[in-house]
C-alpha cells in the first residue's frame, strides 16, 4: 500500500475513493467515518479507515461535500460598517466560530440603513450564502420579516427585534450594572448618552439605568437622557449638552464606549476632568478604552460567546420558543474614569 499520495505518480490530492480502495471498505463508509458532524465510531472498522486516511494525508474537502448536500457553507453577515471596532469585534468572533464548524463567512456593510441592508442581503444571497446573520435590526423596519416569509435562514446579532432568531447581549443588565456602580459611588446626578432609539441594545441599557435608579428611589430626569448615535463625534456633542445642564450631572453613562470616547474628548475642550470633575463609564470593552490616558469603565460584552450562540441558531431547526432569543450577560469593568463623589 502507497503509504504518501505523492508515491502515485500525477496523483496529487488524496480522494474519498483513494482510502475507500486502500481500506477495502466502500466510499459511503469512508464518508460517513470522516464526517466529523457525525458521533466518532470506535470500530475496528473505522479505526482502519482513519488509519489509512492519516497515512495517504487524506484531507476531507468540506465544499465539495457541502455542494452534495445542496450548500455552500458559507454564511453572510450584515453589519453597519467595519470602521466601528463593535461591529468589527462581532464580524472577527463570527468568523472564527465559522472556521471552528467549517463554515466561511462573507461580510457586507451598510451603513445602518435600511435600504441598504436589503441590498447587501440580496447580493449575498446570489453568491448562494446559506444564511444571514443581521446587526443592523431596527425597530421601525419589518425587514426580517420578509426574510421569515420568503423561508430565507437568519439570525439577529447584538440587536434583536424581540421575535426572531436572535444572539444579543444582556443589555438591561449592562445598564443596570453601569448605573448601580455609579450610584455605589455616591452619584445621584447621572446623565445618559442614550444611543439611538431604533436599536434593541441602546434602549435595554437605557431601561436597566433607569430600573437601577428606580430601585433606588430616585427618578430619572429626562432632560438628562440625550440621544445620540453609536459615533464619537456624538458623544462630544452630547456630553455638551449634558454639561450645560443646572445643575450638571456628576457622572455619565455612555451606551457605548464610541459615544464615551468622543465624550471624554468633549470633556477635556471643556476644561473637566474624569475622574475628578466627573465620572464616566462607557460600554462594550472595546480594546482601546483600556490604553487611554485616563482608562475608561465598561461593560464587557461576550462577543465570542454571542457569535457562538448565533451560529447555533442558524444551523437549528425550529428553537422552542423560550430559546429564540440567546442572551449572554455583560461583565462591569471598573477603571480609573469613575470615582467616589466629593
Amino acid at each position: 500500500m502507497n503509504s504518501k499520495a505523492d508515491e502515485v505518480p500525477g496523483q496529487t490530492r488524496v480522494t474519498i475513493h483513494g482510502v475507500a480502495a486502500a481500506a477495502g471498505v466502500s466510499k459511503s463508509t469512508v464518508s460517513r467515518i470522516l464526517d466529523e458532524r457525525l458521533p466518532r465510531s470506535d470500530s475496528e472498522t473505522a479505526r482502519r479507515v482513519r488509519k489509512v486516511a492519516e497515512e495517504l494525508g487524506y484531507v476531507r474537502d468540506v465544499s465539495a461535500a457541502s455542494l452534495r448536500r445542496g450548500n455552500t457553507m458559507t454564511v453572510g453577515v450584515i453589519v453597519p460598517r467595519l470602521t466601528d471596532t463593535v461591529m468589527a469585534m462581532l464580524y472577527e468572533s463570527l468568523a472564527k466560530a465559522c472556521s471552528r464548524s467549517g463554515r466561511f463567512a462573507i461580510v457586507a456593510t451598510t451603513d445602518d440603513k435600511p435600504r441598504a441592508d436589503r441590498l447587501a442581503a440580496e447580493s449575498l444571497l446570489k453568491r448562494g450564502v446559506d444564511g444571514l446573520i443581521l446587526s443592523t435590526a431596527r425597530e421601525d423596519d419589518d425587514f426580517p420579516d420578509e426574510l421569515a416569509k420568503r423561508g430565507i435562514p437568519y439570525v439577529l446579532a447584538l440587536r434583536t427585534d424581540g421575535h426572531s432568531l436572535s444572539s444579543v447581549g444582556d443589555d438591561r443588565l449592562g445598564g443596570y450594572l453601569a448605573a448601580r456602580h455609579l450610584l455605589d459611588l455616591g452619584h445621584r446626578r447621572i446623565g445618559v448618552i442614550a444611543g439611538p432609539s431604533y436599536a434593541s441594545s441602546s434602549r435595554g441599557r437605557v431601561e436597566g439605568f433607569r430600573h437601577a435608579l428606580e430601585e433606588a428611589g430616585l427618578n430619572a430626569d429626562p432632560s438628562y437622557i440625550i440621544p445620540s448615535t453609536f459615533g464619537i463625534e456624538s458623544g462630544a456633542v452630547a456630553v455638551e449638552t449634558l454639561m450645560h445642564l443646572s445643575p450638571r450631572p456628576t457622572a455619565v453613562f455612555a451606551v457605548n464606549d464610541n459615544t464615551a470616547i468622543g465624550a471624554l474628548s468633549g470633556l477635556t475642550k471643556l476644561g473637566l476632568s474624569v475622574p475628578q470633575d466627573i465620572s464616566i463609564v462607557g460600554y462594550n470593552d472595546i480594546p482601546i478604552v483600556s490604553h487611554l490616558p485616563t482608562p475608561l469603565t465598561t461593560l464587557r460584552v461576550p462577543f465570542e460567546q454571542i457569535a457562538s450562540n448565533a451560529l447555533d441558531l442558524l444551523a437549528g431547526d425550529n428553537s422552542p420558543a423560550e430559546e429564540r432569543i440567546r442572551i449572554s450577560a455583560p461583565t462591569l469593568i471598573p477603571r480609573k474614569s469613575t470615582a467616589p463623589l466629593r
